[in-house]
């Protein structure tokens, strides 16, 4: 008897099952820390015309008052955060305009927020030592 042995050739496919896995990782992890990213205060802005800010500038920190008179303050990279008074408001810019000076202050208000409320924002804005506050809107032809 005779037996003839095939000769084994080396295989040139590449496994993919490990690259797989760490993608299914990756998505999880995406998927999970996605609404956490994605935080913010509905406020329903004042249509104007107005220019975007520019890509190049600094991400700014961003100053609400929804149509309820709440108020709330999102820094970069710490999400919205519900405020109780317009000093803890004021404070909290404060010191992270105290770490990073020069930072962009913009104002986003609800078009149904009363006046009051948003110049009241505007007013704790400047005690702290904003120089310069910004007014978000939606463009004119957005609605």
């Amino acid at each position: 008897m005779n037996r003839t042995r095939a000769k084994k050739r080396p295989m040139a496919e590449i496994n993919v099952v490990p690259y797989i896995d760490v993608m299914m990782v990756l998505l999880v992890i995406f998927i999970a820390t996605a609404p956490v990213v994605m935080q913010g205060v509905t406020v329903d802005l004042p249509q104007a015309e107005s220019e975007a800010m520019s890509e190049d500038q600094k991400i700014p920190v961003i100053c609400s008052v929804d149509a309820r008179g709440k108020y709330f303050v999102e820094i970069p990279g710490g999400g919205t955060v519900p405020v109780e008074s317009l000093r803890d408001l004021s404070d909290r810019v404060k010191s992270y305009l105290g770490e990073k000076p020069g930072s962009p202050v913009v104002v986003q208000g609800d078009v149904r927020a009363s006046y009051d409320s948003v110049i009241q924002l505007m007013n704790s804005l400047k005690n702290a030592g904003v120089e310069s506050v910004g007014l978000v809107t939606e463009p004119l032809s957005s609605r």
